[in-house]
């Protein structure tokens, strides 16, 4: 069928500016990928904001190429080189000179390592803490195949907030995520951060890939059941014509009615929602907003 037409509400002016290139060359310097330049994230000039705001960026560990083939996703799958050993330091380097007081690490899929490239998530956590124990960590992790030692490495390095993306809805997982993920398998590494952390727990959904509202409602349901904190909600768009095709377009308005739903109905601290939202969209706003609907102090304070 090819492209749709956008509709005028997902148009947006590409990242620009002093601060966006400062930022772009220390990445570089350090020889590091973000997940905000590789998904050419249309938020990233809002959330690259540093010294002079809240700053976030998301940091890809392990390289660019993922053991995975989900079918919303534009990573290359295969073709994996081992793990840099001083990616680790050299995040936490780059986080410092940036002056970023939010940070999220995520990573592609690597099911072909021994732990699947937990500890090396773990240490990364650690040389930021270690650097600045002020600066909020999220990590957004893959689901090591349900394998609850892997989840408590990550939960031993204490992040401030621990994030694993659902994606989508329950009959939806395939063709959506490749096989060797699942619903039930994420909401056992979501339960197991909740009943196990001491961190806030997050996850994400796109809409526009077929779901109905009531698969929605039953979704954030079940999130909120095994302990989820924190839930975004964006629109699916199609990366490139070999990958799913969207199945509708989502209005700003809908997006709005599940904010309050998820919010005010089944009772989540914090709902990000629109047709712009990513997983790690404005996150340090996201996460502190969460702490101050929760009345409490957050733990790295």
């Amino acid at each position: 069928m090819g492209y749709t037409r956008k509709p005028d509400w997902l148009l947006m002016d590409p990242a620009s500016g002093e601060r966006f290139t400062e930022i772009k060359q220390t990445l570089r310097e350090h020889e590091l990928n973000t997940v905000c330049e590789e998904a050419n994230c249309p938020n990233l000039g809002e959330c690259w904001s540093g010294r002079d705001g809240p700053g976030t960026a998301t940091f890809m560990l392990m390289g660019d190429h993922c053991s995975r083939g989900c079918n919303f996703c534009d990573v290359a799958t295969g073709g994996m080189e081992l793990p840099d050993p001083d990616e680790p330091a050299n995040v936490a380097d780059a986080v410092i000179e940036i002056g970023l007081d939010y940070v999220v690490l995520t990573s592609v899929d690597r099911d072909d390592l021994d732990d699947q490239g937990a500890g090396h998530f773990a240490r990364t956590i650690r040389e930021i803490k270690e650097r600045d124990s002020s600066i909020l960590v999220e990590c957004l992790v893959p689901d090591f195949q349900g394998e609850a030692e892997l989840v408590r490495k990550i939960l031993d390095a204490k992040p401030d907030v621990f994030a694993h993306n659902v994606e989508t809805v329950d009959r939806l997982q395939w063709p959506v995520r490749d096989r060797r993920a699942g619903y039930e398998q994420s909401l056992s590494v979501l339960r197991q951060a909740a009943d196990e952390g001491e961190c806030f727990v997050k996850t994400s959904l796109m809409l526009g890939l077929g779901e109905y509202a009531h698969e929605v409602y039953q979704t954030l349901t079940d999130l909120k059941a095994v302990g989820v904190n924190v839930v975004t909600l964006g629109q699916y768009l199609q990366p490139s014509r070999s990958h799913l095709e969207v199945a509708n377009y989502v209005h700003p308005h809908v997006f709005d009615t599940w904010q309050r739903v998820a919010e005010d109905e089944i009772g989540f601290n914090y709902c990000a929602a629109g047709p712009m939202v990513r997983s790690s969209y404005r996150a340090g706003e996201l996460f502190v907003s969460s702490v101050l609907d929760q009345g409490v102090e957050s733990r790295t304070a």
